[in-house]
């Protein structure tokens, strides 16, 4: 990366790769002041979290260097967000819709860009993002270092990767569809009527503290925090239909103990950093492999 290299990585979340690419994009950064108000580096990420996450990141990582950075997402008000463009920036992170509105409203400027990362790349193209993508990456100088992140090398990220990428470095950090070596695995079958009454049972009768659950839909998530809330048990629902403001505070809930269940859906969910996280529930079995692991 410090090369100037166009990346290729597979990597899983937790596998420590949002400091694998901000540290370089920093150091590279830092070599050279900002000369114009645009953005040098840009960051996508496909949710509202995993953007503020890699920011937080960014902003950790740059606290001894002179580089300014934002981040933009939707379900929230645009003109702070356009308030800080103004203001000049090094980095961007940024999810795609926001991005384009903001661009569509003179807001933001690309033509400085010198460094692109696509991070949770197979997530965007899960979500219906390529159209937003493609639009993004028109609008780039076509003079600039490119690094895509994703979980897998699925076929769409490889025909992705060919439009994108210049002769890039490939780089694989886990082998594909591998679970943590020291995360103890359970399966409890159950009739469909007896799930609720079930992940009830083991979070009373285990005092589960913290519990991630996945859903497979916006709905079910709903409908089992209302069932836990019902059996006495705190819980919050996060997902893409909650305002961000809603996220947040769930979120925030969860991590200081104030809510034991969390309840998302895995579009929702991927990629949350949650310290030492006890215990992981999929309540339904994921769409694809690399959601479980």
């Amino acid at each position: 990366m410090l090369s100037g290299k166009d990346v290729m990585a597979a990597a899983q979340t937790g596998t420590g790769k949002t400091a694998g690419f901000t540290l370089p994009l920093l150091q590279r950064l830092a070599a050279k002041p900002r000369t114009g108000k645009g953005p040098r580096a840009l960051i996508l990420a496909p949710t509202r979290e995993l953007a503020a996450q890699v920011h937080d990141s960014v902003n950790l990582y740059s606290r001894y260097v002179p580089t300014k950075s934002a981040v933009v997402f939707g379900g929230v008000k645009i003109n702070p967000q356009m308030m800080k463009l103004r203001k000049g920036l090094d980095v961007l992170v940024a999810t795609p819709g926001r991005l384009l509105d903001l661009y569509q409203q003179n807001a933001v400027r690309f033509d400085e860009i010198e460094i692109l990362v696509l991070d949770e790349a197979d997530r965007m193209l899960d979500m219906g993002f390529i159209r937003d993508i493609r639009k993004i990456l028109a609008m780039l100088p076509a003079k600039r270092q490119n690094l895509l992140f994703s979980a897998t090398f699925s076929s769409e990220i490889r025909t992705l990767a060919q439009g994108l990428l210049d002769n890039p470095v490939q780089v694989e950090v886990a082998a594909r569809n591998t679970t943590a070596e020291k995360v103890k695995q359970s399966v409890y079958p159950v009739d469909q009527s007896q799930k609720t009454a079930l992940l009830s049972k083991l979070v009373r009768d285990n005092a589960w503290e913290q519990v991630l659950v996945f859903t497979r839909t916006k709905h079910g998530a709903n409908r089992l925090t209302q069932k836990l809330e019902k059996d006495g048990i705190t819980a919050a629902a996060i997902h893409g239909n909650k305002s961000q403001g809603a996220r947040t505070r769930a979120l925030a809930n969860f991590k200081a103990g104030e809510v034991r269940v969390l309840v998302a859906t895995d579009i929702a969910a991927r990629g949350l950093d949650i310290k030492q996280l006890p215990q992981v529930v999929n309540f339904e079995l994921p769409n694809v492999p690399e959601d479980y692991v």
